[in-house]
């Protein structure tokens, strides 16, 4: 049984591709031309794939496939600040503190306009 074990590129890894010529020439590189289809002559930077003829690329382009990934590609990639954020790793907490401050700035309002007092009977 043959598993596929060829490491695709991620949407951030792309995105600086994108950005960055210097990135992409440093990926394509790491490449033999004799061992890549159509000898590397045919990639997909939004895909990162290659391809056996400018025809089967062209198609490609056309495709759902890379359609989707063109607008995958267009949101802004996560950070791993977001991520470490997002899994409660970070301790600055900046947005979500601001809105808590904001909060009690809105009950003290309430409290001096006699607003919570209606609120509560």
């Amino acid at each position: 049984m043959k598993t596929d074990t060829r490491p695709f590129r991620d949407l951030d890894q792309i995105s600086e591709d994108l950005r960055s010529p210097k990135h992409l020439e440093q990926h394509k590189s790491t490449k033999a031309a004799e061992d890549l289809p159509g000898l590397g002559q045919f990639y997909c930077v939004e895909c990162a794939k290659w391809f056996e003829s400018e025809h089967s690329l062209v198609t490609h382009r056309k495709g759902s496939t890379h359609k989707r990934r063109v607008k995958a590609l267009k949101d802004e990639p996560y950070t791993q600040k977001e991520a470490e954020a997002a899994v409660g790793l970070r301790t600055d907490n900046g947005p979500r503190q601001a809105a808590k401050e904001n909060t009690k700035d809105v009950e003290v309002d309430m409290e001096n306009s006699g607003l919570m007092e209606e609120v509560a009977t």
